[in-house]
């Protein structure tokens, strides 16, 4: 597959960025993740972490089926959604968001959203993923890094 145009940053349909609670517990908070009456809950399929390493870059791919419920429980992720998908008003724009203690929210992304993301933080990054169904590689379409032309350096 070739070079994929780049577009504007916007939101993509589909996304959606919800601020989470965070409750301020003597020893430690407790903060918020998902319950099954937030927006973007569609049933339990699994539950992972991913530590993401200082400036790495894991990018792309995108589900056909599954829809991510992202939350960064450590340090601070970028993450960069690409849509492609066609006749829709956000065909061929870019988003992102910056997930962290200082933002947090959960990101959820549905099918067919091109996603990567990258560590930003010196520390650990670690997100959690709460999703609709198990996890199969047959449902997953990847690229290479710079098949989506997308600048990764920029602040």
């Amino acid at each position: 597959m070739g070079s994929i145009m780049t577009g504007d940053i916007k939101n993509i349909d589909g996304i959606i960025l919800t601020p989470l609670k965070v409750i301020d517990v003597h020893g430690g908070n407790v903060l918020h993740g998902m319950k099954r009456s937030d927006p973007g809950y569609l049933g339990f399929g699994e539950a992972y972490f991913s530590i993401v390493e200082s400036g790495a870059i894991k990018a792309w791919k995108r589900h056909k089926l599954m829809t991510l419920n992202l939350i960064v429980c450590s340090g601070g992720v970028r993450f960069v959604m690409y849509d492609n998908r066609q006749d829709l008003a956000s065909e061929n724009m870019f988003q992102e968001v910056i997930l962290s203690n200082e933002n947090y929210c959960r990101l959820t992304i549905p099918p067919m959203v091109w996603f990567g993301f990258q560590g930003i933080r010196s520390e650990t990054n670690m997100l959690l993923n709460i999703v609709d169904i198990e996890h199969s590689p047959e449902e997953i379409d990847r690229l290479n890094l710079n098949e989506i032309n997308y600048n990764w350096e920029r602040v």
